[in-house]
């Protein structure tokens, strides 16, 4: 699980306009940091993937679009389809809601919390129709759906202002997915 002692976090999280693009900008906090390909998600063995609990870590600390960043880079390596990646997508959703509320976007929050809650259920439902159970995601999706949601219905709860704080978390809970892939 994400350890709240870490302290080796980016300077800021990113929102356009605010900072330097991480990135593309030589002043990004991350401009030119080669960062390997990971390996795709194994869901049996989620805890042994650092990106994946490394995404969780940066979101519940308010860095919405690392954490975007990173789940994006596993959504890849799952090959952009199926049950997994479906998972991967609605996190990097909740995580683009996380940027929209930095930016003063309720349009954006809500559209990006309702993809993700819409996401979550495909997840559900797949895993509900395998018979096989061969992607079985071990974590409680009926409490992600519900968080996305909340945040898709009521984009004010989620303190929907600018801020141009370096880091801001922006949501009334964590996520807590553990045995969640």
């Amino acid at each position: 699980m994400p350890d709240s002692n870490r302290t080796d976090f980016p300077p800021y999280s990113y929102v356009p306009g605010h900072f330097p693009h991480p990135i593309s900008d030589p002043a990004g906090h991350s401009f030119g940091l080669i960062v390997p390909k990971p390996e795709p998600l194994d869901p049996a063995n989620w805890q042994s993937s650092t990106e994946y609990l490394r995404g969780i870590e940066l979101f519940n600390h308010g860095y919405y679009w690392e954490a975007h960043e990173v789940w994006e880079s596993l959504w890849h390596a799952a090959g952009r389809a199926g049950p997994i990646a479906d998972f991967l997508k609605a996190l990097i959703k909740l995580a683009a809601a996380g940027v929209k509320v930095r930016e003063g976007n309720a349009v954006g929050v809500k559209a990006h919390a309702r993809r993700a809650e819409q996401l979550f259920r495909q997840v559900a439902e797949a895993r509900d129709a395998d018979a096989n159970d061969s992607h079985r995601l071990n974590c409680d999706l009926e409490q992600l759906i519900a968080f996305a949601n909340l945040i898709a219905s009521s984009p004010v709860l989620a303190h929907t202002t600018k801020s141009s704080s370096p880091v801001a978390i922006v949501f009334n809970q964590s996520l807590v997915i553990g045995n969640c892939s």
